[in-house]
């Protein structure tokens, strides 16, 4: 079993691996760099949720660009909210 010959000798194909082109190995780097960023990103908004120290209904006043400055009067009574604001 042991020394030299060729692979077509034993009944195979050989197949030739051609080296890839430079765009073809920049455009993997890219895209890997690309996927990198993206994962690490959501790792720093979603992480704390996934590793369970913060639940996602909590708000940590990283604003969505809603403003809870209403004019309104917030309290518990909402019948006397209905009757105020009608």
């Amino acid at each position: 079993m042991a020394g030299g010959g060729s692979a077509r000798a034993h009944g195979h194909d050989v197949f030739d691996i051609h080296p890839p082109k430079r765009w073809h190995v920049r455009t993997g780097q890219i895209m890997g760099a690309i996927m990198w960023f993206w994962v690490l990103y959501r790792a720093r908004q979603d992480g704390p949720v996934l590793l369970g120290w913060r639940h996602p209904w909590d708000h940590d006043g990283h604003g969505h660009g809603h403003s809870h400055d209403h004019d309104h009067d917030h309290s518990h009574s909402s019948t006397e909210n209905l009757k105020a604001h009608h």
